[in-house]
């Protein structure tokens, strides 16, 4: 059997299993590294009233706290649907190598958990969002980044 569906099945089964025993949706995920499965993760947003609780982020959590890092640019990333964009957002910021999906977000969308608005808002000007967004402090912030800048033995990410 080829690995990168045995890969993809475990990502399905975290999905329904832990959507049964009511975590929270159908998601599931798996890291994998040298082809072998580094973490688990399943969406567990119902039962830890955290909606960045997605498989995605849960698995890319736990892979970092295994491999005592945060650039997971050596592994691959299963999930059972096409990730949404906060989750689009972590893949990116861990270097994922490949992701390998299941369901489309047309698939999510048919059954509920529709993230066009999402996508649709990161297009818009910030003063055309539906959630309104204003700068404040913006001198005052600045020093955080003053400070890094000149911050000695930093690691960059």
């Amino acid at each position: 059997m080829n690995q990168k569906q045995e890969f993809m099945r475990e990502a399905i089964h975290l999905s329904v299993e832990k959507m049964k025993q009511g975590y929270g949706g159908p998601f599931g995920a798996v890291v994998v590294r040298n082809g072998e499965i580094i973490s688990r993760g399943f969406n567990n947003v119902l039962s830890s009233n955290d909606p960045t609780a997605h498989a995605e982020v849960d698995a890319i959590r736990k892979a970092s706290q295994v491999l005592h890092s945060f650039d997971l640019s050596d592994c691959d990333l299963y999930t059972s649907c096409e990730p949404c964009p906060m989750c689009l957002g972590a893949i990116y910021w861990a270097r994922f190598r490949n992701v390998y999906y299941g369901n489309t977000r047309q698939d999510a969308a048919s059954i509920g958990f529709d993230d066009a608005l999402i996508y649709e808002e990161i297009e818009k000007p910030i003063e055309q969002r539906k959630i309104p967004m204003q700068q404040l402090l913006p001198e005052e912030a600045m020093k955080g980044f003053e400070a890094w800048e000149q911050k000695e033995n930093k690691k960059g990410y």
